[in-house]
């Protein structure tokens, strides 16, 4: 009898225990622990930068971390470039991002959007002696520098005449306007007018703020159950007076009222099998793609042959018995070599300008020119490897069997080390020639329309990333290709020994 009472007592407590456990369950938070990769570009102050150690801050960070301590979950930031966070959430690699990224009608087909988070507007930028530029009907005909991606590169191309340049980043648009290659830039007020009045951009004034009316939302993929999360914790935020300290200590200003809603909800894009959409979405880049191809091409061809002419120099001197030559031939190979060519067109196309400008001298550079500088100087430091390895390779017999019969050393080089030598370089010129082929483009960054910006273009206006990068991919693959198979005739045309073989034959 007594087992008989401690198992029904142990078969109570069990049950007691789980029906405890499960009304616990049902008190608790579900999003309570969850985490949300949130993507955002820090290189919009005052909304989103990093400040020193490397931290994330700004409005819209703080903002976003509130929301999430109010909703009750955690937020993992990833630092994406801005045309790459709408494919990003397509893909959904990431669940939200916030990132001063304005509702559109058009965005909206593609993600959902939060409630409105913030008010702004475009202005146009200007140097502070232009005086012919005074509202937005002024800007026909001028050049104008904008971020890709944005609701200022769509409102750039209704002016008419206009030549527009785009950048990844408004600070690089920024820059443009103070090295004075473009007329102005248009770009969102609030961030214009923080680095004018924190004094990191000289020299620029705004002449129209606002010229639209504009929100900000917190983007997810179409249909994502986070949205209803981070709704949730901005309406706290909002009524509690988080929001209101937040837009306080970033702008020293009351907020303005905003919007209950998206102004775009539900907006849907047509509905047909993706096949074909992709199919055609590839056919109707092409024509723009191919374009962008000639300009790559035109770039490699450009900086190969000022690469080779100076790559051959400095690999020649590289073999000199003059001590101070050697080394600093040595030193120029080491530097083009041992940095990455990003940084050197950075350095070449904003740094030279901007210093050149602080000792008084007024220099700009043609985005064709600086492109080709960079990218001639970064493969003459390859090939002039590429050429001393070459002329090593000679067997130094040859060179004293030339200068015994009377030969100079400048007419043994010319007629019997480097004829020879030649033809042991063009397997590794080949090699050269399709990575400067692929490296063109990096020169996208500073606004050059090659076959990579063309293709982030497009991207920027339709959203659809994975065709239009695969379609860019597959033109860079026949270029490389193309160059492969001609190299290959090249060496064989220049080998002897096939020669022969073909003549006689």
């Amino acid at each position: 009898m007594a087992k008989f009472n401690f198992i029904c007592w142990l078969r109570w407590c069990v049950v007691v225990g789980f029906s405890c456990l499960l009304l616990a369950g049902c008190g608790v938070n579900p999003s309570a622990g969850k985490t949300l990769r949130v993507a955002t570009e820090p290189a919009f102050p005052p909304f989103e930068f990093q400040g020193q150690g490397g931290k994330l801050q700004g409005f819209s960070i703080d903002l976003m971390n509130a929301i999430a301590s109010s909703a009750n979950f955690k937020v993992e930031f990833q630092s994406l470039p801005f045309d790459g966070i709408i494919p990003a959430l397509g893909a959904k690699t990431v669940d939200a991002a916030i990132s001063s990224i304005t509702i559109t009608e058009e965005r909206a087909k593609t993600i959902s959007f939060s409630r409105p988070y913030f008010k702004a507007g475009l202005a146009i930028a200007i140097s502070v002696d232009n005086q012919n530029i005074t509202g937005f009907d002024s800007l026909k005909n001028k050049k104008i520098a904008v971020q890709v991606g944005t609701t200022g590169a769509a409102k750039a191309k209704s002016i008419p005449g206009v030549q527009i340049r785009s950048f990844d980043s408004a600070p690089l648009a920024l820059q443009e306007l103070l090295n004075g290659n473009v007329d102005a830039v248009i770009n969102d007020a609030p961030v214009t007018l923080y680095a004018i009045n924190t004094g990191n951009l000289k020299g620029i004034k705004i002449v129209q703020q606002l010229l639209t009316e504009e929100f900000y939302g917190i983007a997810t993929a179409k249909n994502s159950p986070n949205l209803a999360l981070i709704n949730n914790g901005l309406d706290r935020v909002l009524k509690n007076g988080t929001y209101s300290q937040i837009y306080q200590k970033w702008f020293k200003t009351k907020p303005p009222s905003l919007p209950v809603k998206s102004p775009f909800e539900n907006q849907t894009s047509a509905s047909v099998p993706k096949i074909f959409t992709s199919i055609g979405v590839i056919l109707q880049a092409f024509p723009t793609l191919l374009q962008g191809a000639l300009v790559t091409l035109q770039l490699t061809i450009l900086s190969v042959v000022f690469g080779l002419i100076g790559g051959s120099l400095i690999g020649i001197v590289r073999l000199s018995h003059i001590a101070p030559l050697r080394w600093v031939a040595r030193a120029y190979v080491d530097f083009f070599r041992g940095t990455p060519l990003l940084v050197q067109i950075f350095m070449i196309y904003f740094g030279l300008p901007a210093i050149l400008q602080e000792l008084g001298l007024t220099f700009t550079f043609d985005r064709l020119v600086a492109g080709v500088i960079a990218l001639s100087l970064n493969s003459a430091a390859y090939i002039a490897e590429v050429v001393r390895a070459g002329i090593q390779s000679i067997e130094p017999g040859q060179a004293e069997a030339a200068q015994s019969l009377g030969l100079s050393p400048v007419q043994t080089m010319s007629y019997v080390i480097f004829p020879q030598a030649i033809r042991r370089m063009i397997p590794p010129l080949g090699n050269e020639f399709i990575s400067l082929l692929k490296d063109t483009s990096l020169v996208a960054v500073i606004g050059f329309e090659e076959l990579f910006r063309k293709g982030q273009l497009i991207v920027a206006d339709n959203y659809r990333a994975f065709e239009i990068y695969a379609a860019v991919a597959l033109v860079y693959l026949c270029l490389t290709l193309l160059s492969s198979q001609a190299f290959s005739r090249l060496e064989a045309w220049m080998n002897p020994v096939k020669r022969r073989r073909k003549y006689d034959t």
